[in-house]
């Protein structure tokens, strides 16, 4: 399969994409960041951009993906629920076994492409 050409699993929830390939990129980047504006800097997105994401995130899950830290001496921040870094794990390997499931139909697709 093509380095350029993958699959994408994005789970619907009602009207929303509850999650896809960029809300993981984001849970992935607040992890690593504690921040949704440096995680937005990061990915290359508006800091409302990425806040419209993780609201969408924690409404349509059971319990919230990420939490926001009050500001103080050291400042606000956010940080991925631990039920946050579990659905993100689930995802990541609903991801994998996705892509595996349709390799070869994705390597003969890639022949109509440009």
């Amino acid at each position: 399969m093509s380095d350029s050409l993958q699959p994408q699993l994005k789970v619907s929830f009602r009207k929303s994409i509850a999650m896809g390939p960029g809300k993981a990129a984001l849970l992935d980047t607040i992890s690593k960041t504690g921040s949704i504006s440096a995680a937005a800097r990061e990915l290359g997105m508006s800091y409302r951009r990425a806040w419209v994401l993780v609201d969408t995130m924690n409404n349509c899950f059971v319990s919230p993906l990420v939490e926001t830290l009050t500001g103080g001496n050291q400042g606000g921040g956010a940080q991925v629920t631990e039920f946050g870094h579990e659905v993100l794990c689930h995802y990541r390997s609903m991801e994998q076994k996705a892509t595996a499931s349709v390799s070869k139909e994705m390597t003969k697709f890639s022949r109509y492409m440009r």
